[in-house]
């Protein structure tokens, strides 16, 4: 038999998500809405997560510098909210976002453009190497 708080987080219609089973940080992937994909992997902190939705911007928590983050700040490349998925244990998050100019990573292409997604490399079971896959 589930317990009335666990019926509540799997099939309730209330947002309770659970900062405090992590640590105070959830794990956000976050998903160009018009294509799928995966753009990248941060964590957002209560603050972080109220920041989004009062703002509309994807805003994080800077695991490196302790701080806020709202991405495009400093680089102009914003990622505007579009959706917000919550899994099953409200402990992990999906920010489906529409890009407002070309990259969400922080490095940059062999050409110097920001790259679209921060996944641009797989790895090769055969090679045990990485091979770029960005265009």
């Amino acid at each position: 038999m589930l317990s009335t708080s666990l019926i509540a987080i799997e099939e309730g219609n209330q947002c309770l998500l659970q900062f405090e089973k992590r640590g105070g940080l959830l794990p956000v992937a976050v998903q160009e809405h018009a294509t799928g994909q995966i753009l990248m992997l941060a964590s957002v902190s209560k603050e972080a997560f109220e920041k989004t939705i009062r703002t509309g911007k994807a805003t994080f928590w800077s695991t490196s510098r302790q701080a806020l983050w709202t991405k495009g700040e400093t680089s102009g490349e914003y990622l505007q909210m579009v959706d917000i998925l919550v899994d099953c244990d409200q402990d992990a998050l999906v920010y489906q976002v529409t890009m407002e100019r070309n990259g969400a990573c922080h490095t940059f292409s062999q050409s110097g453009k920001p790259r679209k997604s921060c996944f641009y490399r797989r790895y090769d079971i055969e090679e045990e190497q990485l091979d770029f896959i960005e265009k």
